[in-house]
């Protein structure tokens, strides 16, 4: 991605500095399987790395999810986006904006990054077939300009997948 996809930066508050400084000592002690967070000086933007799961169509490969977040973080959902070259999958999108309503409408502050993460591998490890959503390019040509995904009115119609 770009750094037009950047979301504004404002400084974190108290609330989500101190959130964000367990959530990161919870990653050194006990990370979720499957997933990698090297630790850096930024709270804001993390960049983890999602390993496909064994016996998954995603198992062998290795994907990086980009995750920045708010000022107002737990409060907000962070913005999670997969980072170029993004997975075949019906609710990602090939700019890396994935469709899945913990990321927006179902989010809670009781949720973290390690349960998103875990909400995403399973989604990924839940796809019968490798493929874009089926309006991919309309929308990918709607978010030229650096659109967040969070900007767009998502519709949660297919839980299967």
């Amino acid at each position: 991605m770009t750094s037009s996809s950047t979301p504004s930066r404002k400084v974190l508050s108290k609330i989500a500095s101190n959130r964000l400084q367990k959530e990161v000592m919870e990653w050194q002690t006990n990370p979720p399987a499957g997933f990698k967070y090297k630790i850096n000086d930024n709270l804001q933007r993390w960049i983890i790395e999602v390993a496909g799961a064994p016996g998954t169509l995603y198992s062998g490969e290795t994907y990086q999810l980009q995750v920045d977040f708010p000022e107002h973080y737990p409060m907000e959902a962070p913005q999670v986006i997969f980072l170029h070259p993004a997975p075949l999958h019906p609710h990602i999108y090939s700019n890396g904006h994935i469709c899945l309503d913990i990321l927006y409408d179902s989010w809670s502050p009781a949720m973290t990054v390690s349960s998103v993460c875990i909400s995403i591998l399973s989604m990924l490890s839940s796809s019968p077939a490798k493929q874009r959503p089926a309006d991919n390019d309309r929308y990918v040509r709607n978010c030229r300009n650096g659109r967040s995904p969070k900007e767009t009115r998502w519709w949660f119609h297919d839980d299967k997948v």
